[in-house]
């Protein structure tokens, strides 16, 4: 991927981040966090390899998001299909 579209994704989900470069490399932050330290991502010299470090940080924590044990209770798919069930049940008693 480009850097173009890399920096696109970041920016998408954190609008304030930028690169900063310090005496390690370079490196992508969002006011005073690094966006890929969860991950253990290196520093890097070059920008393109930092905003992709970024986006791929970005991605991961969407899809650990996604599948997150607290996100699958499921009781909240259980009171949806209890609804729809009573409205079918009410359904079949007026024909």
């Amino acid at each position: 991927m480009s850097i173009d579209k890399n920096k696109k994704k970041v920016l998408k989900q954190y609008p304030n981040a930028y690169v900063e470069h310090g005496h390690e490399g370079a490196r992508v932050m969002d006011g005073d966090v690094f966006l890929a330290e969860e991950y253990f991502m290196p520093r890097t010299s070059d920008d393109a390899v930092a905003w992709e470090y970024a986006a791929m940080s970005c991605r991961l924590t969407q899809n650990f998001n996604r599948s997150h044990p607290s996100r699958m209770d499921l009781s909240s798919v259980e009171s949806k299909l209890d609804r729809i069930n009573k409205r079918k049940k009410r359904g079949r008693r007026a024909k």
